[in-house]
Formats: C-alpha cells, structure tokens, sequence
C-alpha cells in the first residue's frame, strides 16, 4: 500500500488530497484547503510550508505528488505560483518524503482521459473514481487527480515480478 499527498499550490489556497492505493485501487483518505492569510508573500510562504508539514506528519504519506508550474499570461501570477509549489516541496523534502512531479495536462490525460479537460470535468471524476458522494472543491478536487494521476503512474511503472515474460 502506498498513501499519496497531492497537493494543488497556490498562493492564496493551497489544495491537498490524501488517498491509499491498493492492488484493488485508490481509497479517499482526506482533501482540504491550505488557506493562506493575506500579507507578505514570505508569511504566505511560511504559511504553505507549515500546513504541508502538519498533513505530512498527520498523515505519514509515502510520495507527495505536485503540480508542475505552468505558463500564466501573468508573470508575477508564475512566479508567485512557483514559489508556492516551492514551499510545499521544500516541505515535503525535510520530511524526507519523495516528490512527485506532473504537469497539468498530464493529470488531466490521467484523470479524464484527455488534456484540456475543464475544472468540473476533473471534479465530476475523481468524485466518481474515489466514490465520493460529495464533491470536493476545485483546489482538493486537482490535489486527489495529482495523487491519482501518480498513483496510475506507479502502476503502470511497477516492476513486473510475477507476471509471465517478466
């Protein structure tokens, strides 16, 4: 079993998402929201870097999985974005916790099967593949498709022990 940490950074709301996989699939554990003060970008930093190493030590996970940064037609936006992404993989790697990383697009393809899918189409599917009567927020619901996206990654990369022809 493995326990997965997404996490969907921003730097106003930082998304998390916590499932365990099985040979049998993903189990929802936990998602929420990091909710970052207003104030000096260093604070809100501070802030990211704290609540990702509560969840990690709460939580125990064994991977944390990541958003990659991409393009924003505003730059300081990107910035701003990377360095939240920073805080929260800076926690992760004091924690001693592998790091993760994909692209938008790629959890998209993951998830929803193609790589422009829109927020409700990422929403509606990690409620259905978690069997979540409720669905998450928008920042949790891309924190479970990260962890999701990781844990398809790690099945479809694991060694082939066992299987004929391996």
């Amino acid at each position: 079993m493995a326990r997965i940490l997404g996490i969907d950074p921003g730097s106003r709301f930082t998304g998390f998402g916590l499932i365990d996989t099985r040979r049998g699939g993903a189990q929802y554990v936990e998602s929420g929201i990091i909710r970052v003060d207003p104030g000096p970008l260093a604070a809100r930093l501070g802030c990211i870097f704290s609540g990702v190493s509560e969840l990690i030590a709460e939580f125990a996970p064994t991977t944390v999985s990541i958003e990659n940064v991409f393009m924003h037609r505003n730059a300081a936006s990107a910035l701003k974005l990377g360095q939240a992404r920073g805080a929260a993989i800076v926690a992760a790697a004091v924690a001693g916790v592998p790091v993760a990383e994909y692209t938008p697009a790629e959890i998209k393809l993951s998830i929803v099967g193609h790589g422009r899918a829109s927020k409700a189409q990422i929403e509606f599917m990690v409620g259905r593949l978690l069997g979540l009567a409720t669905l998450p927020r928008a920042d949790a619901a891309d924190a479970l498709a990260g962890a999701l996206c990781h844990a398809q990654h790690m099945t479809m990369t694991a060694p082939a022990i066992g299987r004929p022809g391996a």
